[in-house]
């Protein structure tokens, strides 16, 4: 699942997670929970409320230092995870393997450069170090890349095909229409969207984002409310030798409370 954006996304996650688990035959789930603490960052609060809504694991992005109570938390939770890509010694971990009925499942987190800060370790160098490790303990490995640019996500893709599972990119809470299977058996998507308001620029409220854009002056961004749209994607993976089978867009609109 993409972005969470604040209370709407967490809530609306919380009613509909488990149910969609059901309908698409979800053995592990991945969501990215960087914005879920009023859209930037999440506590370790927001961190058990996404797990008990049925996530299996969380992943970050640039935002993932932005509340006070992270840094101190994160090591108590493996199955939450920030980019690989910072440097030795940062709190927390970039990956974690999991076992389930199955067979093990890896999950790595990673960080673009285009655009985002704090400048980070090369992102291709790390997640070809991490995945090398990974792989000594099981070929499914799921990579949530958190970048800006199409560009780079697909060439991270493109350079992890056939080693890893899928690439599936965040960070810009749009969902795109470009999932594929690479030539490798990587399956592919630029990026899974949001589960934030749909009344909305990329989960904040309309009026806010236009007062930036029209002003240039320093604004605050309120998360907006009202329906939600749940936008991610499921990969069929083979156990065995970790390839792709199939990749489909998931896209559903939860009404407000």
């Amino acid at each position: 699942m993409g972005d969470v954006v604040g209370e709407p996304g967490r809530k609306a996650l919380a009613r509909r997670l488990k149910g969609l688990q059901e309908e698409l035959a979800v053995d592990f789930t991945v969501v990215n929970g960087e914005n879920a603490a009023g859209g930037r960052g999440i506590s370790g609060k927001q961190c058990i409320e996404l797990l008990k809504a049925g996530a299996t694991v969380i992943t970050t992005g640039d935002h993932v230092w932005d509340q006070k109570d992270l840094p101190g938390y994160i090591d108590t939770e493996p199955r939450l995870l920030r980019p690989c890509n910072y440097p030795q010694g940062t709190p927390g971990s970039g990956s974690v393997v999991l076992d389930t009925p199955k067979g093990p499942v890896a999950v790595l987190n990673v960080r673009g450069l285009t655009y985002l800060n704090p400048p980070l370790d090369n992102p291709f160098v790390r997640a070809a170090e991490e995945v090398e490790k990974l792989r000594a303990q099981t070929p499914v490995i799921f990579v949530d890349f958190h970048a800006e640019t199409t560009s780079e996500k697909i060439a991270l893709g493109r350079y992890l095909d056939g080693k890893v599972s899928a690439v599936v990119g965040t960070h810009t809470h749009v969902q795109t229409a470009d999932e594929q299977i690479f030539p490798g058996g990587t399956a592919f998507l630029c990026d899974a969207g949001m589960c934030g308001a749909a009344d909305s620029v990329l989960g904040r409220t309309v009026e806010s984002i236009l007062r930036r854009f029209l002003t240039g002056m320093p604004t605050t961004l309120p998360v907006a409310r009202g329906d939600v749209v749940l936008c991610g994607a499921v990969v069929d993976i083979d156990p065995s030798s970790g390839r792709a089978l199939e990749i489909r867009r998931v896209r559903e609109t939860v009404p407000a409370e």
